[in-house]
């Protein structure tokens, strides 16, 4: 358990930051900052206002947060104007994931329930590890990857920074998958994928470009 943590963003991953800090038993909410919100509130958590309410936050003692908010270059942004401000970043596992313990994971990366990642993985900071992905023995995840629910990377299977992997997409081992890349739902990578790839189907094939 950690003190009071805000969370940054309040859409849908904001509602998943949310049931997974109130599952660590303990564990306080100092509200939500959006520039945009919904509403007033999310599950009950109030939404404190703009960037403009961070500086409040800490100097009410407020030192961690966690960035909700799925695309990636918009995570390392926030994230950098957060750490700017003092704030740490924590690495947030729920408690119904199972991590084995030679895994590293670097700060600010999340973990959703059922996740499982397993022995000697390395997963990069800003990481998202969505709802029921397997992330296998040394596979190696770069900065503000997102694994999506049920997805499965089985053993030394790499990952750079900022890709994206489909819900329910799978992977042959010791793949390396490039920056940028961007996996569909379902896919089925079969071999290695260049950086800023759109790749979908079964065996996973490029996308033809639009336009």
């Amino acid at each position: 358990m950690m003190g009071p943590v805000v969370i940054y963003g309040a859409g849908g991953h904001g509602r998943a930051i949310i049931e997974l800090l109130r599952a660590i038993p303990g564990q306080a909410i100092a509200g939500i900052v959006d520039a945009a919100p919904p509403g007033p509130a999310m599950l009950g958590v109030p939404v404190l206002g703009d960037d403009a309410a961070l500086s409040g936050l800490r100097a009410s003692g407020v030192v961690a947060a966690v960035v909700a908010v799925g695309d990636a270059a918009a995570r390392r942004a926030i994230a950098a104007r957060l750490t700017a401000q003092g704030f740490a970043l924590p690495v947030l596992v729920h408690p119904a994931a199972l991590v084995a313990q030679s895994a590293a994971l670097a700060e600010g990366t999340v973990v959703l329930p059922r996740a499982v990642i397993g022995a000697a993985a390395r997963i990069g900071r800003l990481c998202i590890v969505n709802t029921g992905a397997i992330i296998e023995h040394d596979a190696v995840l770069g900065e503000a990857v997102h694994v999506g629910p049920g997805a499965v990377l089985p053993g030394g299977v790499t990952v750079s920074d900022a890709a994206v992997i489909g819900a329910g997409a799978a992977c042959r081992p010791y793949v390396r998958i490039g920056a940028g890349a961007v996996i569909g739902v379902g896919a089925a990578v079969i071999a290695d994928v260049p950086a800023g790839a759109r790749m979908a189907g079964v065996p996973a094939r490029p996308l033809a470009a639009e336009g």
